[in-house]
């Protein structure tokens, strides 16, 4: 995959409204967490422009036909969409890593195609999902008929832009709802890019909207909009609360939140291949830095493993090293910003007070090109209430504790305050459907970590890690509503 020049990419600094790019606004500075260089200035959406984005979304629902027109039209346009996207990569790609921690190999061989394939799979559900003919009574006919909410809200996250925004934006728009997007504003350019190709597509003009701007201003007003019938969130539990106020105040109105994790990884001491385990297990944790919802940031492994395995990950971690998002062979990604950075200095901190110990890491890695990268980090832990096991530090930090049995390590692996994903590491499927059934967890994988790209299992959490799914079909169900229909015959 090739290197590139970031001065030779021109940045989209607007927001995209009615078809179109439109400037104006207080500027935030944004900056490439790579090498902490500012590169471009954000316009902030206000109330006022946010409702002029909502206006031409509502507007677009009622007359543009984007609500009324055929499914299979639908259909055709978001694939077309889908196959401009991935004709775009020479572009989407290097945007894309040029602002975020995603480095460019990544961004070419994962985010741009997972995004495009992302948009096909919705697609798709737009004409195989209707009504259904209730059971009533001989003299009448009962009906459900399936109908999209209007304008969709929707807030990414910083973590994965391109993606994200497909988990948010796709099954709203095959639903036929029309949608006013806010991407971070930290990795908020792809997102404008993605509507001038839906644009290009045949999507009308209003369907899709783009506002930049921060949270507390622009995210605050899309969600207090009367005119937004439903918001859907990736990010943090303390932001989903806020969301959730926010829509509860001036709605109510529905919600779908991914939200925080702590997710566990459970290694019983029948695993046929420590390698291939260390592995997986070092992945979940150092993939993005761990800059992911569900990063496995919890080992909990049977005591009779536990040194080979600490010593084989500190082998895969000695190997990772920082570099720029734009230059090819780049594999461990910086941390977004300096103040996450000292986020997670100050959780390891803490841990290391309340008795932790230090196994590897817990350092930055000092580079000549500035940024943010954290050394990966492993606390060896034997109490649960201590930080490192407790807290979501959202970067390259495994907490490792060591259980005797099953039971125990059931036990271990349950989060007062997360419920997001869990794994199960064993040869024994009796044992792996045993915790499979005792986890709380929004998803469990077993002898692997990590979603695969068949986009039909939903994503979504217990407890605080959220409210409703992202993918599958539950996630384009979550954008319609229905409507009960009684006709009498007799007449």
């Amino acid at each position: 995959m090739p290197s590139f020049d970031p001065a030779h990419i021109t940045i989209p600094c607007a927001h995209f409204i009615h078809g179109r790019q439109v400037q104006g606004g207080a500027a935030l500075e944004v900056t490439r967490p790579a090498d902490g260089q500012a590169y471009a200035g954000l316009p902030v959406a206000d109330a006022a422009r946010v409702d002029e984005a909502v206006t031409s979304a509502r507007q677009a629902f009622l007359h543009a036909d984007w609500a009324r027109r055929a499914p299979r039209e639908r259909a055709r346009i978001m694939r077309r969409w889908a196959d401009l996207i991935e004709a775009d990569i020479d572009y989407l790609a290097p945007l894309e890593a040029l602002g975020s921690t995603r480095p460019i190999d990544q961004a070419r061989a994962w985010d741009v195609p997972y995004t495009a394939e992302g948009v096909r799979f919705f697609a798709e559900f737009a004409d195989k999902h209707g009504g259904e003919v209730a059971a009533t009574a001989h003299d009448s006919l009962g009906m459900q008929i399936a109908e999209p909410l209007g304008v969709v809200g929707a807030i990414a996250p910083w973590n994965f832009p391109l993606s994200m925004t497909c988990w948010k934006v796709a099954p709203a728009l095959a639903a036929g709802n029309t949608v006013v997007l806010k991407p971070s504003e930290m990795t908020p350019f792809t997102a404008v890019r993605l509507a001038e190709l839906a644009i290009e597509a045949g999507m009308p003009p209003g369907v899709f909207n783009v506002i930049q701007g921060d949270g507390a201003t622009t995210g605050d007003a899309l969600c207090r909009h009367p005119d937004v019938a439903k918001v859907t969130f990736t990010g943090s539990t303390a932001t989903g609360r806020s969301i959730m106020g926010a829509c509860a105040e001036t709605g109510p109105k529905p919600v779908t939140l991914e939200l925080g994790g702590k997710s566990p990884q459970l290694v019983f001491g029948d695993i046929p291949d420590l390698d291939r385990t260390a592995a997986t297990l070092a992945a979940a944790i150092t993939g993005n830095a761990g800059q992911v919802c569900v990063a496995g940031s919890r080992l909990l492994i049977e005591r009779s493993l536990l040194e080979p395995m600490l010593e084989r990950l500190k082998t895969y971690f000695d190997g990772l090293a920082p570099g720029l998002t734009w230059q090819a062979g780049t594999r461990f990604s910086p941390i977004i910003s300096e103040t996450q950075t000292h986020r997670i200095e100050s959780v390891i901190g803490r841990a290391l007070g309340a008795g932790a110990e230090l196994i590897a890491g817990g350092t930055r890695f000092e580079t000549s090109f500035g940024g943010c990268f954290y050394r990966p980090t492993i606390l060896r832990v034997d109490k649960s209430d201590n930080p490192a096991v407790h807290e979501e530090i959202f970067g390259p930090v495994l907490s490792v504790q060591a259980f005797d049995d099953e039971e125990e390590a059931l036990a271990l692996a349950e989060h007062e305050v997360y419920g997001l994903a869990a794994g199960v590491h064993t040869a024994d499927i009796g044992r792996a459907l045993r915790a499979v059934r005792r986890l709380s967890a929004g998803t469990v994988w077993v002898n692997r970590y990590g979603r695969s790209n068949d986009y039909i299992l939903p994503t979504g959490g217990y407890k605080r890690s959220g409210i409703g799914r992202d993918l599958g079909r539950a996630a384009f169900e979550a954008n319609l509503h229905h409507k009960s229909v009684l006709i009498d015959l007799n007449t």
